[in-house]
């Protein structure tokens, strides 16, 4: 075959990282698919090719009979023996041959199948790459926004970051230099669909692994995040090494550290606490920097009540109850808390009547007082306070 072709196959292994096995295949079906032009349908053709020379040959696969009752798809068992001494009725041989005309048509389908075969054979190397880095940070370039998704541009492939997965405190235009969370990749008729996440609470994580070199090490151990996007996260902790303080060095000198993370998700608040097994200790630590009158647990529900000082109930409830729930969600329980109207000297009680609380349902109750501290005549401001940032 022309020298030509073997020099076509180099250049597209190197451009479209491709192997050359696919590549092979590719020319051989296209070569198949050329030859059937010139036989019956009902033909069953095969095509050959040496992977070294390039050379190709044409075979007609028949079944040997005796008598031949279809010249098309059978062959006489006297032929069939001139072929293959050992041939025996019933036995379905290769049979060589020649197509009668590989013109322009037939030169075209083989062009076709060709392109669409190493289409194929890209895309399936573009998922199986992509699929690979699920969970990893990417970063991209934007290359446009439509119908409120982002396009970013990877090189090879193109990835989405839908409106859901969207911070909805950032925007994009094209141009723009982009980090996200590969949450997953999807095969589609089109290629592959790489998702993307800027909302993610894994990316808050990645973040905090590329800035802090002892969570990159395993010396500082992220426990737990939550993380309402473009709002605020909470995470949680902890050190394998007793000479290491695990907030201080995600912190950073003179907060360097967390202030890059929180510049990567333009501006998002950062709470970084203390992870302790311990669900009361834990639970001061989430709640900080309210102070804690009194704490009860129960375990056969996995719920916490809370007593605050009547003057930090909106400090500890946050915004809208996003303290409380964040808090909520960093430890996997169920947070209630009120605020401590017993007169001064006096024990708090020690349980919430279903009046009082929220067990239920933390949450909303936690909003309604959030709300109703922020109206006009509420005994003090809002205040909120970062551990982190």
């Amino acid at each position: 075959m022309d020298v030509n072709l073997q020099l076509v196959l180099q250049q597209l292994q190197a451009e479209k990282s491709i192997d050359r096995d696919a590549l092979l295949e590719a020319i051989r079906s296209a070569i198949e698919s050329a030859a059937r032009r010139s036989f019956p349908p009902s033909a069953d053709i095969r095509a050959e090719l040496d992977p070294n020379t390039l050379n190709y040959k044409i075979f007609q696969v028949r079944q040997v009979a005796d008598p031949v009752s279809d010249p098309v798809t059978e062959i006489s068992l006297e032929e069939a023996r001139q072929l293959n001494p050992d041939a025996q009725v019933g036995d379905r041989l290769k049979v060589p041959t020649e197509p009668r005309d590989f013109g322009r048509i037939a030169a075209q389908t083989a062009k076709q199948v060709i392109i669409q075969r190493i289409k194929d054979a890209e895309r399936e190397n573009v998922y199986e790459e992509f699929k690979k880095r699920e969970g990893e940070l990417i970063t991209g370039v934007v290359k446009r926004v439509a119908h409120g998704n982002i396009i970013v541009s990877l090189g090879k492939a193109e990835a989405i970051v839908p409106h859901r997965e969207q911070n909805p405190r950032e925007s994009f235009k094209p141009g723009d230099r982009i980090q996200a969370y590969l949450l997953e990749v999807e095969k589609t008729p089109k290629g592959p669909q790489i998702i993307l996440s800027r909302a993610s609470a894994e990316l808050v994580r990645l973040l905090f692994d590329l800035e802090v070199p002892e969570i990159y090490d395993g010396t500082v151990v992220i426990k737990s995040i939550a993380r309402e996007a473009g709002s605020r996260t909470k995470i949680a902790v902890a050190s394998n090494d007793p000479n290491v303080d695990p907030v201080g060095a995600c912190v950073g000198m003179k907060g360097a550290r967390v202030r890059a993370v929180v510049e990567e998700l333009n501006g998002e608040k950062i709470d970084i606490v203390r992870w302790s097994d311990d669900p009361v200790e834990m639970c001061a630590n989430a709640l900080n920097p309210a102070d804690i009158v009194q704490i009860n647990v129960d375990e056969a529900t996995r719920t916490i009540s809370v007593v605050v000082p009547h003057d930090q109930l909106s400090l500890a409830i946050g915004k809208r109850g996003q303290n409380a729930r964040l808090a909520s969600k960093l430890m996997g329980w169920n947070i209630d808390i009120r605020g401590d109207t017993t007169p001064e000297g006096r024990e708090a009680p020690e349980e919430a009547t279903p009046d009082e609380s929220s067990a239920s349902d933390p949450t909303e109750s936690l909003q309604e007082v959030a709300d109703a501290e922020s109206q006009p005549g509420a005994r003090e401001p809002e205040k909120e306070s970062d551990a982190g940032a």
